[in-house]
């Protein structure tokens, strides 16, 4: 059915329509080729779209020439109608005498017909060639174009505010310290499931508290932010107390921490452990207290020093899932190094 169409088209409309059809599309497919997406594949369809461009346009060359020479179907025309008059002449009379003819008047040639005034064939190219070329630059354009608008796209979620959040006092006395509402927009970035190896996902929930720490009588700020995705859970913290990260590897040791590994992040000390998360169920419908603690899925934490000297103080970066798999090293130290500089006072 195309082709049928195609062949319905102008001769000088139809071949620049292949030549600019065939021309972007086989740069196209040689590109992809070349940056990798394609391979040998791509490499050889994209040469067959060029081979078939340069057929075409050595049949408009001809074309142009044939024009240019100002030869045509007229002339042959003409011919054929001289020879058949030749014939009907070279025909024998009967033996019968027959009285002599008067010779005939001299054969007036009958005036040259008007020839119609063909349509411009630069004209008809070069309008051809100018939409299609449109055609092909859009085509050529879309990829980078959805990508940047996919690179802008805003989080699913929003977090709180925090400006009608009361912070505790050990926030004003804590220098530098960043609240809960803070280091939720901090976590809560447009690529942050990209960063996740989850590009496909969307966050579900995001949230920010401005907490103390346990056991300190209010006197250690502690703010905390959580993001939650379908296959992740990331949670972003910071401890305002003097336990370096130096002295926290030390007591990993009387812990349940495994598989500790030191490495350094931004030029700051940092230490990676796994441990099993806690999952409380509370049971609001009875009025009864609910059930005990239990032991959550395993979680991978990352916890970085405040500061390069790490005197005292540290971020955590801690991922699980439901399914109690959690991303490998290289996502948790990619995401620290993302998150921790777009802090505001970090």
């Amino acid at each position: 059915m195309l082709g049928f169409l195609l062949r319905l088209l102008p001769f000088w409309v139809r071949e620049p329509l292949f030549i600019v059809v065939g021309a972007v599309f086989g740069v196209r497919i040689l590109y992809l080729a070349a940056t990798g997406d394609g391979g040998w594949a791509a490499a050889g369809i994209g040469l067959v779209f060029l081979v078939f461009t340069a057929v075409r346009v050595h049949t408009v060359v001809r074309a142009l020439r044939a024009c240019r020479s100002g030869g045509g179907p007229s002339d042959a025309n003409a011919d054929a109608d001289a020879n058949a008059d030749a014939d009907a002449n070279a025909v024998a009379a009967p033996d019968a005498a027959v009285p002599p003819r008067a010779p005939a008047p001299a054969a007036q040639h009958p005036a040259p017909a008007v020839r119609e005034k063909e349509p411009n064939a630069w004209g008809q190219a070069f309008a051809a060639v100018a939409v299609f070329a449109a055609l092909g630059a859009a085509v050529w354009l879309a990829p980078h174009l959805s990508s940047a608008e996919a690179d802008s796209t805003p989080p699913a979620v929003s977090c709180p505010s925090g400006e009608d959040e009361e912070v505790p006092s050990a926030y004003p006395k804590t220098p530098a310290a960043v609240t809960g509402a803070e280091l939720c927009e901090a976590l809560n970035r447009p690529d942050l499931a990209q960063l996740l190896r989850t590009p496909g996902e969307t966050a579900t929930s995001a949230s920010g508290t401005s907490n103390t720490a346990p056991l300190t009588d209010g006197k250690v700020a502690q703010p905390e932010a959580e993001v939650r995705f379908d296959t992740y859970t990331v949670n972003f913290s910071a401890t305002y107390n003097k336990l370096s990260i130096a002295q926290y590897v030390d007591l990993m040791k009387f812990g349940q921490e495994t598989d500790v590994r030191r490495v350094t992040v931004l030029g700051r000390p940092a230490v990676l452990a796994s441990d099993h998360t806690m999952r409380i169920e509370i049971d609001l419908g009875s009025g009864a207290s609910g059930g005990p603690v239990e032991q959550g899925p395993l979680a991978r934490t990352l916890s970085v020093a405040l500061d390069t000297g790490d005197r005292g103080g540290y971020y955590d970066i801690t991922v699980w899932s439901t399914s109690g798999a959690f991303p490998d090293d290289g996502v948790l130290l990619d995401l620290a190094e993302k998150v921790l500089p777009t802090l505001p006072r970090s």
